[in-house]
């Protein structure tokens, strides 16, 4: 065979070849061009990406972000990308239209520690399993009918409160700390159908609150394991070790408390009572089986407790914080409270819908201080497009509600505590707590909107009110207020409110 006719052999195949090669980089192109670009966002650094330019409140340091990258950016947070949402029309898109794909959460160390490695509701991905537990938690613990059964816990702690506010009068109070015991005391009730805060002014609640503390501060750290995942088998922070010694505290409280119960004497009476009032706390079967971990509803308990608890104690802190700082909205609370329930009677729960002012004041508390400023992170299980970028299959999302609820687009001077602006407001849109508006939706949106809306409203409506209506209030000689905030799962006051009270009634017997 002559070299020209190898040449020639061999020019067809080659000419085939750069065709091929030719058509595989057009086709590689086009798909890439087609695909929306990332969001903008800052660079940050080789490796660390932006963290170490973040401070502790980090609610703060995003918010200084959104003049310059607009109504979404990404950041890189160590190796994990992550995408701010600061827009209410970008938002609704993801937690509405886009709800499914958006609705699975970042596996973050600490959550999976206290959620028995994501077996609650809160962490749980959107799978069958988490739909049932929170059915289970709607239908058998929360619902209407199970808190109008259960009416008679919380009038009876929120009733105690008043009571041991009234022996210690003119001393100071930590408002926090009121507002916790109540809250636990009935939550407890509520489950246990026993409370154990029991003995002293604030009982045994102390181990309880040191489980909340605890857990609250460790899943407000940044963890390096978040966003180094290589690093997450070291667990240099020791994070996840340390919330495990939480949650074993938290084992501990409840099953003693469990046992105590099921020990008691009168343990059967009550067992009877409950089943002819049908009231929602659990049967003694039921939780013999959560002492060994038999049923599902051990896993929604650290949501009941770790979420009904610091953030309810939090927003009653927050809503007297503002409410001491403007001294006509306390004006205009009390002139309501007499007008409504009168100087000669107590709050009750059928007092709280016509409540209208107290109920503005708490959602203009939640607009400034939302206890979760990004919600929980989910993280979507396909790559999707929103407002015309890229969102990659598995980054993390903060819906941050916290600069959607301050955003000078949606609010007029928005840093203002102002309930009239909801009170007069004239448009069509609702301002509740469902999450259907992208305006506020404090405590979330669509698939992973807070189960314990309900009960945690009448919980603050009622015991702020009731303390509001008992008692005048003041601070401490010399003392003034601080809004200075404290990042974390819960967003909460960086100094503790400390007030005093002062008798309001005249009947003495409406403190007993």
């Amino acid at each position: 065979m002559t070299p020209s006719n190898t040449n020639g052999d061999l020019a067809l195949p080659i000419a085939l070849l750069v065709v091929i090669i030719i058509v595989v980089l057009w086709c590689k192109r086009s798909f890439l061009t087609s695909q929306p670009p990332l969001p903008p966002g800052p660079h940050g650094l080789p490796l660390v990406g932006y963290f170490p330019f973040l401070g502790p409140n980090l609610h703060l340091e995003l918010h200084k972000l959104v003049p310059r990258y607009g109504p979404i950016f990404k950041l890189y947070m160590g190796s994990n990308l992550h995408i701010v949402v600061n827009s209410a029309a970008l938002a609704k898109v993801m937690t509405g239209e886009q709800d499914e794909s958006f609705a699975n959460r970042a596996r973050l160390i600490a959550g999976m520690a206290t959620s028995y490695d994501a077996s609650d509701i809160a962490f749980n991905n959107n799978s069958v399993n988490r739909r049932k537990l929170r059915k289970v938690l709607v239908h058998e613990v929360l619902s209407n009918v199970n808190l109008e059964a259960s009416h008679a816990y919380r009038r009876r702690d929120v009733r105690k409160t008043i009571k041991d506010v009234h022996d210690a009068i003119g001393t100071a109070a930590d408002i926090n700390e009121i507002a916790f015991s109540t809250v636990i005391s009935v939550l407890t009730n509520i489950v246990w159908a026993k409370s154990i805060a029991k003995g002293g002014k604030y009982g045994n609640v102390a181990e309880m609150r040191k489980f909340v503390t605890g857990v609250v501060e460790i899943a407000g750290e940044l963890n390096l394991s978040d966003f180094f995942p290589i690093l997450a088998r070291f667990d240099f922070q020791g994070v996840e070790r340390r919330m495990k010694k939480q949650m074993k505290l938290f084992d501990k409280i409840f099953e003693s408390s469990v046992e105590d119960r099921m020990n008691s004497k009168s343990a059967m009476k009550e067992e009877g009572l409950q089943q002819q009032n049908k009231e929602s706390s659990l049967t003694m079967t039921q939780m013999k089986a959560l002492v060994v971990g038999q049923n599902s509803k051990r896993f929604f308990l650290p949501d009941i407790f770790l979420g009904g608890t610091d953030a309810t104690s939090a927003m009653i802190e927050w809503a007297m914080t503002e409410i001491l700082r403007n001294q006509q909205v306390m004006k205009k609370v009390q002139n309501e409270l007499t007008e409504i329930v009168g100087l000669n009677n107590i709050v009750e729960e059928s007092h709280l819908p016509k409540l209208k002012y107290l109920d503005a004041v708490f959602k203009q508390t939640f607009r400034l201080h939302p206890p979760l400023p990004f919600l929980l992170p989910r993280a979507p299980e396909k790559t999707c497009t929103v407002g015309g970028y890229t969102i990659p299959k598995g980054s993390t999302i903060f819906l941050n509600v916290w600069a959607i609820q301050r955003d000078p687009q949606y609010w007029e001077n928005p840093s203002e505590f102002n309930p009239e602006r909801l009170l007069n407001y004239k448009g069509s849109e609702k301002w509740d707590y469902a999450g259907t508006n992208s305006k506020f939706f404090p405590l979330g949106s669509g698939r992973r909107r807070c189960p314990g809306v309900g009960l945690g409203e009448k919980m603050m409506m009622h015991v702020l009110g009731s303390l509001l209506h008992s008692f005048n209030w003041s601070l401490p000689t010399g003392q003034t207020l601080d809004l200075s905030d404290k990042f974390g799962i819960a967003l909460m006051k960086q100094k503790p409110l400390i007030a005093i009270p002062s008798p309001r009634l005249k009947d003495a017997s409406l403190y007993t």
